[in-house]
C-alpha cells in the first residue's frame, strides 16, 4: 500500500512538520548578489510547493507463530522479508529535506522576478491583490543582478522616487510621491524603523516600497510611504558562499569586496543559524577618497510547529568621503566649469562611524485563523565628519569661500516595539480579514560638537588641496543639537468581504506622541509638543478575476512640526502637526503567478507645513499656513514574461508644488529634487542548459527627467539616462558550483546630477564602474 506524505503541514506518517517562516535561499551580499539562490518562504509555503513524496509503507507483519511451531528456515526467511520491506520504505523528509527541496522549486520563479512581498510591510500576509495601497517590491534576484550600492540604487526600479539631501552621500534620502527626507523616519528593516543613515547592505534581502501616507500601520510619517527592506533569514538546509569581487571606476580607482554567507541547522529541532561578513575597500571615483566597510551580521531562528522566533544582529564599521559634489552657476544655469572628478572640498572630508542593530520577533499561530506577531528593534548609530563648507563662488575667477566645518559625537538611536493580532472570523456571510494591535517608539537624534571655523579661500580652476586641516572650533551655540521623538499607538484594521469579489477597508489610529528640540551649550529649547491624535483610513476593492483586482482607498498621515534652531518662538502644542491627506485608486493583476504590477492614480495634499516669516520689527513669526499638492500616476511591472525573458520597470508623473505660502518666492513653485517624469526598464535573457553552463545576459536603463534644484525653482537639475549591463554564468568546478558575474554601471560614463541642496552643493552621480566577480557555492 502507498500513502502520500503531506507537504502542506498536516500529518504524514504520524509525524508533523514544523510550521512557520523559513528562508530558504541562498543569499548573496547585495553588493557582490550573483544568480542562482533561492527565495524566502515559510516552511508551510514550501511543503505547498513540493510535489509529493511517495512513502512505501511496510507490508502488515503476520502474526507470529509460537516457537514450537516455527522452523529455523520459516524464521530465517521472516527475517529477510521483514529487512526487504524495511529497505522499501523510505525516511519522511526531513525539515532540512523539505527546505531543500523548496529552495529548489522556487528557483525558477525567482530567476523570473517574481515580486513576493514580506508580510512585515502590510502587517499581515494578505496578498497584494487583497489590499487598498500600493505596495512595490524589488525582489531579491534584481539586487543579485543589479549589484545596488545603497538604498537610492535599489530604488531606481521603482516608480515616482528620486533622490533628495543625502548629508553628501552620507544619509539615506529619498522622495516618494513628491514627499521625503533624510532621517524622516520612514525607512525600515523587517517593518521596524531604523535611525542609522544607510539601510542597505549585504544582510538585505529584498526592498519594499509602501506608498501614500502609512501612518496607520506606522505612525509618525511624511505622506510619501515607507521603505522596508527585507532582512536575509536563517535556512534549514546547510548551505554557503563565498565571494570575491573586483571593481573599478577607472585605471587607478580600484577597490575589492569579500562576502562570506553560511547558514543551515543546528540539530533536528527547527533552530537554524545564519552568519554573513562583508568587507570592502575601494577608491572613490573623484580625485581623492576611499570607501572602506564592514559588516558582521549573525542571526538565529527556530521554526517550530506553530511559533517562529527570529533573531538577528548586525554590527557595520565604516568610513566614506563626505562629499556635496559640485555647484551650479546661478547667471549661466549651468554647471561649474571644472572636470566632474574633481572635488571642491579637502582630502579629510570623511564620515566615519559605526552601526549596531538588534532585532527579535516572535510570530504564534494562535489557531487556523488567527496569528500573533510580536517584535522589538534598537538601532543605533556613532559617527563623526569633517566638511569643508562652501559658501560662495566666483564663477568668473573660480575664487571659493568656505568654512571649517565638522561635526563630533553624533548619536542616533530608536527603540521600538509592536505587537498585533491578524486574523478573520464570519459575521454572517461576510468575512472580516482583522489586524489589531500597538506600537511604541523612542527615538534620539544627537550632535555634540559642531566646528564652525574660518579658513582661506582656494581657487576651483587650479586647486592646491592639503594646505589646511580639519576644523578644530566648537560652536557652543550651534552644539548638542538634540530631536527627541516618543510615539505610543493602539491600531485596528478590518476588510470586510462583502461578496466573493468586493470588499471594503476601514481602520482607525489612535496616536499619543511628544517631541523636544533644540540646541546650544547650554541647551536651549526650540520645539515642546505634546499632542494627540485619531487617524483613520478607508478603502474599497473588487476583485475583476482571481488575477485582477481594482482599488480606491483614503488615507492620512501626521507628521509634528519641529525646528532644532531658533525662529524667534518656539514650537508648542498650539503649533498645529503636518497632516497628509490622499485619494488613490489603481489596478492591481498578478498574472499567472508569472508578471504582477500595480496602475496607480494618486491625489496627495499636505496641509500645515511650516514656514517662518520676518515681521517688521524684525522677529521672526512662525506660520503653519503652507500648503504643497501631489498628484500622478505611477505604473510599476515586475515578472516574467516568457521562460526566458524576465523583466521590472516602471513609470511615474509625479507633479508636486506649493499651493499655498505667505512666501510668495514659494507659491506655486515646484516641489525640490521631485521630477515631473521618472522611468526605468531592465530586462534579462537566461540561456538556460543550452549551454555547458547557466548564462544570463541583462540590462537596462533609468530615466529622470528635470527637477528643482532649491525650493525657489531658481536652477534646474537636467534630466538623464543611465544605462546598467550585467552577465553571469554558472558552471561546476569538481561539482563544486562556481558563479562569474560582470557588472557595468552607467555604461556610457554619464555625468549626472540627482540631487541638490542649493546651487553650491549639487550631489553628481557615479562614473562608470566595471565590477567582476566570483562565487563558490558550498
Amino acid at each position: 500500500m502507498k500513502v502520500r506524505a503531506s507537504v502542506d503541514g498536516l500529518r504524514s506518517s504520524s509525524h508533523r512538520p514544523c510550521a512557520g517562516k523559513s528562508r530558504a535561499g541562498l543569499l548573496i551580499g547585495a553588493a557582490v548578489l550573483l544568480a542562482e539562490c533561492p527565495s524566502s518562504a515559510t516552511i508551510a509555503q514550501a511543503q505547498s510547493a513540493l510535489p509529493p513524496v511517495t512513502v512505501e509503507t511496510p507490508a502488515p507483519r503476520p502474526k507470529p507463530a509460537r516457537a514450537s511451531e516455527q522452523s529455523p528456515r520459516r524464521v530465517q526467511a521472516a527475517a529477510r522479508q521483514r529487512n526487504r520491506n524495511a529497505a522499501a520504505a523510505p525516511a519522511v523528509p526531513t525539515l532540512s529535506e523539505r527546505a531543500a527541496a523548496e529552495a529548489a522549486a522556487q528557483q525558477a520563479a525567482k530567476l523570473g522576478y517574481r515580486a513576493m512581498p514580506s508580510a512585515t510591510t502590510l502587517r499581515s500576509g494578505a496578498s497584494p491583490l487583497n489590499t487598498s495601497q500600493a505596495v512595490n517590491v524589488v525582489p531579491e534576484q534584481v539586487l543579485k543582478d543589479q549589484l545596488p550600492r545603497n538604498i537610492d540604487d535599489a530604488l531606481i526600479n521603482v516608480s515616482g522616487i528620486t533622490q533628495t539631501n543625502t548629508l553628501a552621500g552620507s544619509q539615506d534620502a529619498v522622495i516618494r510621491r513628491g514627499f521625503g527626507d533624510n532621517r524622516d523616519g520612514s525607512i525600515m528593516r523587517n517593518g521596524m524603523p531604523l535611525v542609522q543613515g544607510r539601510s542597505f547592505n549585504p544582510a538585505v534581502e529584498s526592498v519594499e516600497v509602501l506608498k501614500g501616507p502609512a501612518s496607520l500601520l506606522y505612525g509618525i510619517m511624511d505622506p510619501g510611504g515607507i521603505v522596508n527592506t527585507i532582512s536575509k533569514r536563517p535556512e534549514l538546509y546547510q548551505h554557503g558562499s563565498v565571494t570575491l569581487l573586483g571593481s573599478a571606476f577607472s585605471a587607478s580607482k580600484t577597490g575589492a569586496d569579500g562576502l562570506l554567507d553560511v547558514t543551515g541547522p543546528i540539530g533536528d529541532q527547527g533552530l537554524a543559524y545564519r552568519f554573513i561578513g562583508y568587507g570592502v575597500s575601494e577608491d572613490y571615483w573623484r580625485n581623492f577618497g576611499r570607501h572602506r566597510e564592514m559588516l558582521v551580521a549573525p542571526s538565529l531562528a527556530w521554526y517550530g510547529q506553530d511559533t517562529t522566533v527570529q533573531l538577528n544582529y548586525e554590527h557595520r564599521e565604516f568610513i566614506y568621503p563626505f562629499d556635496r559634489g559640485t555647484a551650479f552657476n546661478p547667471a549661466t544655469k549651468t554647471p561649474l566649469a571644472v572636470p566632474a572628478d574633481r572635488r571642491l572640498d579637502e582630502p579629510f572630508n570623511n564620515t566615519w562611524g559605526t552601526t549596531d542593530l538588534i532585532q527579535a520577533s516572535v510570530e504564534h499561530r494562535l489557531n487556523q485563523d488567527w496569528k500573533l506577531y510580536a517584535g522589538y528593534s534598537y538601532n543605533t548609530e556613532s559617527s563623526s565628519a569633517n566638511q569643508l563648507r562652501i559658501t560662495g563662488i566666483n564663477f568668473t575667477t573660480g575664487a571659493e569661500t568656505r568654512s571649517n566645518d565638522g561635526t563630533q559625537g553624533s548619536l542616533s538611536n530608536a527603540s521600538y516595539g509592536t505587537s498585533y493580532v491578524s486574523g478573520g472570523f464570519w459575521l454572517g456571510n461576510m468575512r472580516n480579514d482583522v489586524v489589531f494591535g500597538g506600537d511604541g517608539q523612542y527615538r534620539t537624534i544627537y550632535r555634540d560638537n559642531l566646528i564652525r571655523q574660518a579658513t582661506p579661500a582656494i581657487n576651483v580652476y587650479n586647486p592646491v588641496y592639503g594646505l589646511i586641516g580639519p576644523g578644530t572650533t566648537v560652536s557652543n551655540s550651534d552644539s548638542a543639537q538634540t530631536d527627541k521623538l516618543g510615539q505610543w499607538s493602539l491600531f485596528v484594521q478590518d476588510t470586510l468581504h462583502l461578496t466573493e469579489r468586493f470588499a471594503l477597508v476601514g481602520g482607525v489610529r489612535y496616536m499619543d506622541y511628544d517631541q523636544i528640540a533644540g540646541r546650544g551649550k547650554p541647551f536651549v529649547t526650540n520645539t515642546n509638543v505634546s499632542q494627540d491624535k485619531v487617524l483613520p483610513l478607508g478603502g474599497a476593492i473588487f476583485k475583476l478575476t482571481d488575477e485582477i483586482s481594482l482599488y480606491a482607498s483614503y488615507t492620512e498621515s501626521l507628521k509634528p512640526n519641529s525646528t532644532i534652531a531658533p525662529i524667534g518662538v518656539m514650537i508648542g502644542s498650539n503649533v498645529a502637526p503636518e497632516e497628509g491627506v490622499s485619494y488613490e485608486t489603481g489596478v492591481k493583476f498578478d498574472l499567472n503567478k508569472r508578471i504582477s504590477g500595480t496602475l496607480a492614480l494618486y491625489d496627495l495634499d499636505k496641509k500645515n507645513v511650516q514656514t517662518t516669516k520676518t515681521n517688521s520689527a524684525g522677529v521672526v513669526e512662525l506660520h503653519t499656513v503652507g500648503r504643497a499638492h501631489s498628484r500622478g500616476v505611477e505604473l510599476d511591472v515586475t515578472g516574467r514574461l516568457t521562460d526566458a525573458w524576465a523583466l521590472i520597470g516602471s513609470y511615474g508623473y509625479t507633479d508636486a508644488r506649493v499651493t499655498a505660502s505667505e512666501d510668495v518666492t514659494l507659491l506655486g513653485r515646484k516641489l525640490q529634487n521631485v521630477a515631473l517624469n521618472t522611468a526605468s526598464l531592465y530586462l534579462v535573457y537566461d540561456f538556460g542548459t543550452v549551454l555547458p553552463g547557466q548564462l544570463r545576459l541583462g540590462g537596462g536603463a533609468r530615466y529622470v527627467g528635470d527637477r528643482p534644484g532649491d525650493s525657489t525653482n531658481s536652477f534646474f537639475l537636467p534630466s538623464y539616462v543611465v544605462a546598467d549591463i550585467f552577465a553571469t554564468y554558472e558552471t561546476k568546478y569538481q561539482n563544486t558550483p562556481v558563479i562569474y558575474q560582470f557588472n557595468v554601471k552607467n555604461l556610457f560614463d554619464t555625468v549626472y546630477y540627482p540631487s541638490a541642496v542649493n546651487n553650491l552643493n549639487v550631489a553628481i552621480g557615479d562614473a562608470r564602474r566595471v565590477s567582476l566577480s566570483a562565487t563558490v557555492k558550498f
